[in-house]
Protein backbone atom coordinates (compact mmCIF):
# COMPACT_ATOMS: atom_id res chain seq x y z
CA UNK A 1 0.00 0.00 0.00
CA UNK A 2 1.27 3.15 -0.85
CA UNK A 3 1.56 5.98 1.46
CA UNK A 4 -0.83 8.38 -0.37
CA UNK A 5 -3.64 5.58 -0.31
CA UNK A 6 -3.11 4.96 3.26
CA UNK A 7 -3.91 8.77 3.75
CA UNK A 8 -7.22 7.96 1.44
CA UNK A 9 -8.43 5.37 3.67
CA UNK A 10 -7.70 7.45 6.70
CA UNK A 11 -9.91 10.21 5.07
CA UNK A 12 -12.91 7.53 4.30
CA UNK A 13 -12.76 6.97 7.87
CA UNK A 14 -12.99 10.20 8.50
CA UNK A 15 -15.75 11.29 6.20
CA UNK A 16 -17.96 7.98 7.86
CA UNK A 17 -17.41 9.05 11.47
CA UNK A 18 -18.48 12.70 10.79
CA UNK A 19 -21.66 11.68 9.31
CA UNK A 20 -22.04 8.84 11.64
CA UNK A 21 -21.49 11.45 14.70
CA UNK A 22 -24.21 13.98 13.05
CA UNK A 23 -26.79 11.28 13.19
CA UNK A 24 -26.15 10.53 16.40
CA UNK A 25 -26.34 14.36 17.65
CA UNK A 26 -29.23 14.86 15.21
CA UNK A 27 -31.01 11.89 17.44
CA UNK A 28 -29.49 13.69 21.07
CA UNK A 29 -31.64 16.89 19.37
CA UNK A 30 -34.62 15.01 19.34
CA UNK A 31 -34.57 12.91 22.07
CA UNK A 32 -37.89 14.60 22.88
CA UNK A 33 -39.27 15.86 19.82
CA UNK A 34 -43.07 14.58 19.43
CA UNK A 35 -44.10 15.79 16.23
CA UNK A 36 -42.01 15.96 13.23
CA UNK A 37 -43.75 17.14 9.71
CA UNK A 38 -43.81 13.46 8.70
CA UNK A 39 -46.18 13.30 11.88
CA UNK A 40 -45.71 11.82 14.73
CA UNK A 41 -42.48 11.59 16.91
CA UNK A 42 -38.98 11.64 15.62
CA UNK A 43 -37.48 8.69 14.70
CA UNK A 44 -33.86 7.64 15.66
CA UNK A 45 -31.12 6.83 13.08
CA UNK A 46 -28.35 5.11 12.80
CA UNK A 47 -25.84 4.50 10.25
CA UNK A 48 -24.16 1.62 8.59
CA UNK A 49 -21.12 1.24 7.10
CA UNK A 50 -19.21 -0.78 4.36
CA UNK A 51 -16.02 -1.41 2.72
CA UNK A 52 -15.37 0.47 -0.29
CA UNK A 53 -12.94 1.45 -2.12
CA UNK A 54 -11.12 4.62 -2.02
CA UNK A 55 -10.09 7.31 -4.15
CA UNK A 56 -7.06 8.71 -4.04
CA UNK A 57 -5.53 12.01 -6.65
CA UNK A 58 -2.15 9.45 -7.13
CA UNK A 59 -4.48 6.88 -8.77
CA UNK A 60 -3.14 7.28 -11.85
CA UNK A 61 0.65 6.75 -10.35
CA UNK A 62 -0.11 3.78 -8.18
CA UNK A 63 -3.39 2.12 -9.77
CA UNK A 64 -2.27 -1.25 -9.42
CA UNK A 65 -2.07 -0.78 -5.62
CA UNK A 66 -4.86 1.34 -5.06
CA UNK A 67 -7.83 -1.92 -6.43
CA UNK A 68 -6.71 -4.05 -3.28
CA UNK A 69 -7.32 -1.04 -0.71
CA UNK A 70 -10.42 -0.73 0.80
CA UNK A 71 -12.04 2.37 3.22
CA UNK A 72 -14.73 2.92 5.17
CA UNK A 73 -18.12 4.69 3.41
CA UNK A 74 -21.65 5.02 4.71
CA UNK A 75 -23.61 2.28 3.03
CA UNK A 76 -27.01 3.13 4.99
CA UNK A 77 -28.99 5.20 7.37
CA UNK A 78 -31.58 3.07 9.19
CA UNK A 79 -34.47 4.47 10.88
CA UNK A 80 -36.18 3.03 13.56
CA UNK A 81 -39.40 1.54 12.54
CA UNK A 82 -40.45 0.54 15.91
CA UNK A 83 -43.33 1.38 18.31
CA UNK A 84 -43.13 4.95 19.75
CA UNK A 85 -42.59 5.13 23.72
CA UNK A 86 -45.68 5.81 25.22
CA UNK A 87 -45.21 8.71 28.25
CA UNK A 88 -49.20 9.37 30.13
CA UNK A 89 -48.87 13.38 30.04
CA UNK A 90 -52.33 14.27 29.92
CA UNK A 91 -51.86 17.86 29.42
CA UNK A 92 -49.47 17.63 26.76
CA UNK A 93 -50.44 19.32 23.55
CA UNK A 94 -49.78 15.80 21.80
CA UNK A 95 -51.41 13.52 23.75
CA UNK A 96 -54.29 11.20 22.41
CA UNK A 97 -57.27 11.06 23.92
CA UNK A 98 -56.42 8.55 26.87
CA UNK A 99 -53.42 10.90 27.60
CA UNK A 100 -50.23 9.02 26.40
CA UNK A 101 -47.69 11.15 23.77
CA UNK A 102 -45.57 8.42 21.89
CA UNK A 103 -41.45 9.79 22.30
CA UNK A 104 -38.72 8.62 20.15
CA UNK A 105 -36.63 6.10 21.50
CA UNK A 106 -33.83 7.74 21.97
CA UNK A 107 -31.39 6.87 24.75
CA UNK A 108 -29.03 10.04 25.69
CA UNK A 109 -26.91 7.95 27.32
CA UNK A 110 -26.39 5.52 24.69
CA UNK A 111 -26.02 7.87 21.72
CA UNK A 112 -23.47 9.82 23.81
CA UNK A 113 -21.34 6.91 24.11
CA UNK A 114 -21.54 5.98 20.96
CA UNK A 115 -21.10 9.78 19.91
CA UNK A 116 -17.50 9.69 22.10
CA UNK A 117 -16.62 6.61 20.28
CA UNK A 118 -17.23 8.02 17.15
CA UNK A 119 -15.12 11.23 17.97
CA UNK A 120 -12.21 8.76 18.93
CA UNK A 121 -12.58 6.72 15.95
CA UNK A 122 -12.36 10.44 14.20
CA UNK A 123 -9.36 10.76 16.14
CA UNK A 124 -7.52 7.77 15.77
CA UNK A 125 -7.76 8.42 11.89
CA UNK A 126 -6.24 11.92 12.26
CA UNK A 127 -3.49 10.32 13.94
CA UNK A 128 -3.02 7.45 11.22
CA UNK A 129 -2.84 10.63 8.92
CA UNK A 130 -0.48 12.18 10.44
CA UNK A 131 1.90 9.30 10.87
CA UNK A 132 1.74 9.32 7.33
CA UNK A 133 2.34 12.61 6.79
CA UNK A 134 5.58 12.49 9.08
CA UNK A 135 6.75 9.32 6.91
CA UNK A 136 6.21 11.32 3.94
CA UNK A 137 7.70 14.09 5.06
CA UNK A 138 10.88 12.07 6.21
CA UNK A 139 10.94 10.47 2.92
CA UNK A 140 11.45 13.55 0.97
CA UNK A 141 13.84 14.71 3.61
CA UNK A 142 15.85 11.51 2.96
CA UNK A 143 16.17 13.08 -1.12
CA UNK A 144 17.65 15.94 -0.11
Amino acid sequence: MSLFAALSVGASGMAAQRARAELLVENLANAETTRTPEGGPYRRKDAVFESTSVDSPFSSVFDAQLHSIGGVAVADVITDTSDPERRYLPGHPDADKDGYVAFPHVNPAEDMVDLMGAARTYEANVAAIGAVKDMIQRSIDLLH
